[in-house]
């Protein structure tokens, strides 16, 4: 297969430095991008700027075996941030940006546009290309996995500022991805280790959940589905479902950008139409459905046997004709990588527009 036609798979690396299995990995033409962990983090210490130099290096080496791989990182702020010493910025939890609202909703609009071009303007300062933000789900206050990385309960509150942190993300030239489409916050159970049931009428949750991801359908450089199942709209989680994916998100809502699942590795990424699959079966569900890249993490660790049988199982699927590639598809995935160049750390720390942005995230 040629690396130009199709790379959908997403995959982690072991550590801060890149082992030679690793190497192999990232030059299998099914690999179109890598997601970082903390443990691919080596603490800087107080602004010696060791952190931030290995950062750089690691994504260095990266691009010099594939110049067109996509770097990505979960950093919202809050508890999912995955860089947070060597002169990050530590970013609120999105529910005081919801709280801020409360109180004065400019000064929220100000602060959430100023969030998110710290976020990327730092990311991308390290050679990251993408994070997967903002988070879109609602706080119903149930949540255990959502909880505060919500923004607000109100739909419209949450558009507003999720719009303004991504265009801060946009005016450091990195792309959004708004999650967890069609809306997570209203079950209870963590999908990571649970398979979450949510059984709203379709007509409830695309006037509430969903609204935000119709809002800013056309803003919106990527989704990532949730691994929930919505009883009454389908029996498939939305991130394998292609109502969801194809009928609703693609034609009812018009969105066009990249559609990523959510992390295969997931307890409710395995059980699907009753059965558990293995982590080639579910990126081959998750593709068909209507993703454009699926990713799994956290396979590397102890050799990465997961991830090897999983890159046999593409070349199998492909070879006997259950999955074909998508130039569209990867089209989407290559609109993802920046298209200008980022500051270096030094000068962006010197660059007016990230020291007001700081104070802001500051106030």
């Amino acid at each position: 297969m040629s690396a130009n036609l199709h790379a959908p798979l997403i995959i982690d690396i072991a550590g801060p430095a890149l082992s030679a299995d690793d190497r192999r990995r990232l030059t299998d033409p099914h690999v179109g991008g890598v997601i970082h962990f903390a443990r691919n983090w080596q603490g800087g210490g107080q602004g010696g700027g060791q952190g931030r130099a290995a950062m750089g290096e690691l994504n260095a080496q990266i691009k010099a075996l594939r110049p067109d791989v996509l770097i990505a990182v979960d950093h919202e702020g809050g508890r999912v941030q995955r860089f947070r010493d060597d002169g990050f910025t530590h970013l609120p939890a999105m529910r005081a940006l919801g709280q801020a609202w409360m109180l004065d909703p400019m000064h929220a609009v100000q602060r959430a546009e100023a969030c998110g071009f710290v976020l990327a303007s730092e990311l991308r300062a390290v050679g990251v290309d993408f994070s997967f933000a903002p988070v879109l789900d609602l706080d119903h206050g149930g949540s255990s996995v959502i909880g505060d990385r919500s923004l607000h309960r109100d739909a419209r509150v949450v558009a507003l500022l999720a719009q303004s942190l991504a265009h801060g993300m946009l005016r450091a030239g990195m792309g959004c991805c708004g999650k967890h489409f069609p809306g997570h916050g209203y079950v209870q159970a963590d999908s990571h280790v649970a398979i979450p049931i949510d059984r709203r009428s379709l007509r409830a949750i695309l006037a509430d959940d969903a609204r935000p991801f119709e809002w800013l359908a056309g803003s919106l450089s990527a989704v990532m589905p949730a691994h929930v199942i919505y009883a009454r709209v389908d029996a498939r989680p939305a991130g394998f479902s292609r109502r969801w994916l194809q009928d609703i998100l693609r034609t009812r809502l018009g969105f066009e950008g990249a559609i990523f699942s959510d992390d295969l590795g997931m307890e409710a990424a395995r059980f699907i139409d009753g059965q558990r699959l293995d982590y080639t079966e579910a990126a081959l569900a998750a593709l068909d459905a209507g993703c454009d890249l699926a990713l799994l993490c956290n396979k590397s660790l102890n050799g990465g046997a997961e991830l090897d049988t999983l890159l046999e199982g593409m070349v199998r699927a492909e070879h006997e004709g259950r999955w074909r590639p998508d130039r569209r598809s990867e089209a989407r995935r290559r609109a993802l990588l920046p298209c200008r160049p980022a500051l270096a750390w030094e000068a962006l720390a010197d660059s007016p527009a990230y020291r007001r942005a700081r104070e802001w995230v500051e106030k």
